[in-house]
Parts: structure tokens; sequence; C-alpha cells
């Protein structure tokens, strides 16, 4: 086993010990209401616009160009921030990714969410000494924030007013 499989499955059993110990549950799909057919806008082509769609057709939710309801999706923007000093091999990193969220009624214009900023963080340990382990880190870091950003999109989208 190579030293970056270890480090995932490290990483990744150590996520579920401290999570399974604080009381952490993953929701179901039951949790969540049906949606109403859906149009993805704005930047359809980014990771998070991707997941969202995934996590829409896996909800069984119809996305079609004409849906009585209008999401529009901002271009996703990641911010990296250096945290500790300069001296040191191994720094830690914090990743914010941000984007905006819109939901109108096509029938109405009615904006039920206009422009809202959605944003989730994390933080990561990286040697700058090793550039792939960093790459690949980082890569892991920002796909693990696509996931959680369009996650919010989701429930955001669940729990609109008059939109079941």
């Amino acid at each position: 086993m190579n030293r970056r499989t270890f480090l995932t499955a490290s990483i990744a059993a150590s996520a579920a010990v401290l999570l399974s110990a604080c009381g952490f549950r993953l929701r179901g799909t039951d949790s969540l209401p049906t949606l109403p057919p859906l149009s993805l806008e704005g930047d359809t082509n980014s990771a998070v616009a991707q997941q969202v769609a995934a996590r829409l057709q896996q909800l069984g939710t119809q996305v079609t160009a004409d849906a009585p309801w209008r999401v529009t999706l901002g271009t996703p923007a990641l911010i990296e921030r250096r945290l500790g000093g300069d001296g040191r091999a191994s720094r830690e990193h914090e990743l914010t990714l941000s984007t905006s969220l819109s939901v109108q009624e096509r029938a109405s214009n009615a904006y039920h969410i206009n422009n809202a900023t959605l944003t989730t963080s994390t933080r990561i340990r990286v040697s700058d000494d090793d550039l792939l382990n960093r790459e690949t880190l980082m890569m892991e870091a920002e796909q693990t924030l696509a996931r959680q950003l369009s996650q919010q999109i989701i429930e955001r989208l669940a729990y609109i007013e008059g939109m079941q």
C-alpha cells in the first residue's frame, strides 16, 4: 500500500471515529422533502454545480430548462489562507469555498432566495516540501468543500416555503 492510499484511508477512518463519537449521523434522502422540477442556471460547469445536479438526480428531482423554479448558481470562489509562521516546513491551511444562490419562481418572477452567499471551510495541514502530496491533499479538500457546499444548496432548496 503506498503512502497516499494509507493517508487517505487513515484520514477517512479518523473522521468516521470522530464523527461517531460526537453523535453525528448522516441523514438519508427520506429527511428531505420532494422538490419540484428545477432549472439550473448560472455557472453550471463548476464542481459545485455538478454535485448539485447529481444530488438532485439522486433525490429524483427533474432538472429541465423550462422548469417552474429557476435556480441560479454563482461561480464558486476558493480562498486559501496560510496559518502559522513562515519558518515551518509543515503548515496549516484554511480553505474557504463560497458561491451565490438565487431561487426564482418562473410564473411570478418572485425571488425566494436572492443572491444569498453560502460558504463552507476546512483546515488541513500540509508540508510545503512534499509538492505531490500537497497537491493531492489540496485537491481532496476542494472536492470535499464542493460536496459540502452542494449539500447546503440542496438543504436550502428543500426548505423554501411554497416550493413543495
